[in-house]
């Protein structure tokens, strides 16, 4: 019988909300890269979705191979126009027939697809319509045979279809706290109410300098909707403001010496530089977005911590690791860090092989940080077996994934 290999071990480092640089950030709704990742996520629950009804389980797919070619617009304060159309191109490969006891049965992956990107679109965007500013194309070529085997088959636990690893880990300091809640309120539909101009491109980088905290938003502004300079300047202070008085909520209780909060820190008005757009995205004028080179599986890019470079979005959520791994290790270590109380951090590594049963890791590393003296033996004992309980439930992480209610992005 396959079995994984735990190993617990203390590691001598600073937590990161004590070293002196912190840097994270997050890129949100509207940036090229994350409209890429969702693209390639919904694809991916379209076709598991059919697939299911269908076929009784996921087939073997694997769509995290998309890119996203900016548009071209012309802008000017009170309006605008998109000249050429964003391209979303979604590359990779799926099961597009399937041999049945009536004949080969062919998967209309183009139709569900479109769908369900333009779905995404319509729900999430305000300005960027799916009919006229966007093109969407399907890249999609069969599974090599040896894939596709691994995948579908039958068995109750589904097999790894790759050699990867995942991880995660816990708590999140208090500026991946402030970076992650920034971008969420301004992407809110309570801020969009009370900031139309607001677009929903917007990418939060946050700077911690020992005490000093430094928040720099790119917002995309409405060019429609902002009639003049004064306007828009107006516009990037209550942006502003929004940001200081998140920073401000999620500091209290910390010790803090200051926050600066900047945004659009590119602009140069008396040579007319200003970031306006018609739809809300810098993707209608040139900028490109690919799948993977966003945000980690906890929404955010953390250079102080340990990261898979894995892409989540259009992964296969059955069997494949890259995807399934991080959901796990962060729910693993944030239980971990939740119930055993005792540690300062917890960083957790899930290593695949491929063809293992995706419940049975190769090794599941569980590394932590303590300042203080804790008893390790009672600690490792309690981490081995949330990490085993966790690992056991990969089948509620895949319903979780096709239900989109897991955070993977």
């Amino acid at each position: 019988m396959q079995k994984s290999s735990i190993v617990i071990e203390r590691i001598s480092r600073l937590p990161v909300k004590d070293q002196h640089v912190e840097l994270v950030e997050r890129k949100g709704l509207g940036h090229p890269d994350y409209i890429i990742d969702s693209a390639c996520e919904a694809a991916s629950v379209s076709l598991s979705r059919y697939y299911l009804e269908n076929f009784g389980q996921i087939l073997h797919h694997n769509l995290d191979k998309g890119l996203l070619v900016g548009g071209r617009s012309n802008v000017w304060f009170g309006g605008g126009v998109v000249e050429e159309p964003i391209h979303i191109i979604i590359a990779g490969r799926a099961t597009i027939e399937v041999s049945t006891a009536s004949g080969q049965v062919k998967i209309p992956y183009r139709e569900l697809i479109e769908e369900e990107v333009k779905k995404f679109i319509d729900e999430n965007f305000r300005f960027l319509d799916p009919e006229k500013h966007v093109v969407i194309e399907s890249k999609i070529r069969m599974g090599s045979a040896d894939l596709r085997k691994i995948v579908n088959n039958p068995d109750d636990v589904p097999r790894a279809n790759d050699t990867s690893y995942g991880v995660g880990y816990a708590p999140l300091s208090p500026l991946e706290k402030i970076v992650y809640e920034v971008e969420r309120r301004i992407n809110s539909r309570s801020f969009k109410g009370k900031v139309p101009e607001s677009g929903e491109d917007c990418k939060v980088m946050g700077l911690r300098l020992g005490r000093n905290y430094i928040i720099t938003v790119a917002n995309s502004i409405i060019a429609p909707l902002t009639p003049d300079l004064d306007h828009y300047i107006a516009v990037k202070e209550e942006i502003k403001e929004e940001a200081s008085r998140i920073a401000e909520k999620v500091l209290a209780g910390e010790k803090y010496d200051g926050i600066e909060a900047h945004v659009n820190a590119a602009d140069r008005p008396e040579e007319g530089i200003v970031y306006l757009t018609v739809t809300g995205t810098s993707a209608e004028s040139g900028d490109d977005g690919n799948t993977g080179r966003g945000n980690r599986v906890n929404g955010l890019i953390t250079p102080n911590r340990q990261m898979s470079l894995e892409a989540t979005a259009g992964k296969n959520a059955r069997a494949h690791v890259g995807k399934l791994y991080n959901v796990m290790a962060r729910q693993i270590a944030e239980r971990i860090y939740q119930e055993s109380g005792k540690v300062d951090e917890v960083y957790v590594r899930l290593l695949s092989q491929i063809g293992r049963p995706v419940d049975k890791p190769l090794v599941i590393s569980i590394q932590y940080v303590a300042v203080d003296d804790i008893d390790e033996r009672s600690f490792a004992y309690e981490a081995a077996e949330i990490a085993k309980e966790e690992i056991g439930k990969f089948s509620g992480i895949e319903k979780l994934i096709l239900e989109q209610k897991a955070l993977i992005f």
